[in-house]
């Protein structure tokens, strides 16, 4: 990023007084409306049979075995029996995001050809194999058909279609684009695949490299040095500096191998509990990871990218800018992030612009700055944030591109400087064992 320090210092600053919401307490909940939330919605797991002939098992949320025998022949299933479960053991299976993608393609492609939204639906639930994405469109439909807009439908399900999802698909119902607005989904679903992709190839390289070089390195230093010390101090003599070091490293590995194994496992989980219990700490560890070399920036442009293509969305799909930055804020998955986002907000709250408000946390550079500046201007601050993503796509795959063409020779130069040394502490002192042996006189006589 062209001004990263600028960046990171008006990130930095926020460090200083960030307002951290109390807690809140938690609204009383009677017994009887627990139970009539249990009895009302329960979880099924079920054995039915289709039409071919086939057995099918499954679980699916119903009021009770009549709903659910409803339900499953709807879905066209006979069922055969069921047993009911907690709720806390429901969610097995998961819906990936390929699955949402292909669901906002389907939908995109029905919606455009004018067919009715729950005949659409139900012939993408016939063409699923049996799964949890199956049971979830099929009580999509189910409370399609009770009278719940979709929009209404999808935020049943928070954990599947989030806030974001569900307020798209609610603009697009209010101003009849719900096309244009699962075109946008399908499109912005894939490229959040392709930065997770991204991501992991920036981080999976190095995770390996490190495991392998730590591994060559407990190796050498609890199975392999010890044995080449014990011939060095037989061939006797003065022990150089650089082997005298060797001997201690490989003797604190050999007697508290343990303590350097467990001591990492230890600290992330002190590290976890003091996070749940102190935000300061969280935000302090948000503003860490922006500032590791290399990876910070990096990760702060993703995040950045995320922020930009939602707010896009969000705005171009007609909600106000203020809802647009209170939605895709919660998006960024930092804290220092968000806390700069807010900022933003409630400078806009106050009356001024949105270039302006950007420009006073020092969240993007000026070119950044420039591109939002005419997108306000013009009234075009959709395309303008969606130019801004593709900015940073840029900057994010150049950057990965580079560093992954830099970590490989440096993890090869690391093992080799630890390789070196070992067998320079090793040969040094047999070298100079042999250098200074001299053979015995023969008398002359």
């Amino acid at each position: 990023m062209a001004n990263g320090k600028k960046t990171t210092a008006g990130l930095e600053a926020l460090a200083g007084d960030v307002p951290f919401p109390p807690a809140k307490a938690s609204t009383p909940v009677s017994i009887f409306q627990v139970l009539f939330f249990i009895n009302m919605h329960q979880q099924f797991f079920y054995k039915a049979m289709d039409s071919r002939g086939r057995i099918v098992q499954g679980q699916l949320t119903a009021n009770n075995t009549s709903d659910l025998e409803a339900r499953l022949e709807r879905m066209g299933l006979d069922l055969i029996n069921c047993r009911t479960q907690k709720p806390h053991h429901f969610q097995i299976g998961k819906v990936s995001r390929r699955d949402l993608i292909m669901f906002c393609f389907h939908m995109e492609q029905l919606t455009r050809a004018g067919v009715p939204l729950i005949e659409g639906m139900s012939d993408l639930r016939d063409s699923l194999p049996q799964s949890r994405f199956r049971e979830v469109i099929s009580t999509l439909i189910e409370n399609i058909q009770g009278g719940e807009r979709l929009s209404e439908a999808l935020a049943h399900f928070p954990d599947i279609f989030d806030r974001v999802f569900s307020s798209l698909i609610r603009a697009g119902e209010e101003a009849g684009k719900l096309t244009i607005v699962f075109n946008h989904l399908t499109e912005t679903l894939k490229w959040q695949d392709e930065m997770v992709a991204r991501t992991k190839k920036l981080l999976i390289y190095p995770t390996f490299m490190a495991v392998i070089i730590s591994s060559v390195l407990f190796f050498m230093m609890i199975y392999l040095v010890p044995q080449l010390i014990a011939f060095i101090k037989s061939v006797g003599g003065q022990l150089p500096l650089h082997t005298r070091i060797l001997i201690l490293v490989s003797n604190f590995f050999v007697n508290y191998w343990y303590i350097m194994l467990a001591a990492p496992v230890v600290a992330l989980t002190v590290l976890k509990m003091a996070m749940r219990v102190s935000p300061r700490l969280c935000f302090q560890i948000d503003l860490f990871k922006l500032r590791i070399w290399l990876i910070g920036p990096i990760w702060e442009k993703i995040i950045l990218a995320r922020f930009a293509t939602f707010f896009g969305l969000l705005y171009g799909a007609g909600i106000t800018v203020l809802e647009s930055l209170k939605i895709s804020k919660t998006l960024a998955g930092n804290l220092v992030i968000e806390t700069a986002l807010q900022q933003v907000s409630d400078y806009i709250a106050d009356g001024k612009g949105i270039t302006e408000s950007f420009e006073r946390v020092h969240l993007f550079p000026p070119l950044v700055l420039r591109m939002v500046r005419v997108g306000e201007t013009t009234g075009e601050l959709d395309n303008a944030l969606l130019n801004v993503s593709y900015f940073y796509n840029r900057e994010v795959k150049d950057a990965i591109d580079k560093i992954q063409s830099l970590m490989e020779p440096a993890m090869t130069v690391i093992l080799g400087v630890l390789l070196g040394w070992v067998m320079l502490s090793v040969l040094g002192p047999i070298y100079d064992t042999i250098a200074g042996y001299k053979p015995p006189q023969m008398p002359i006589k």
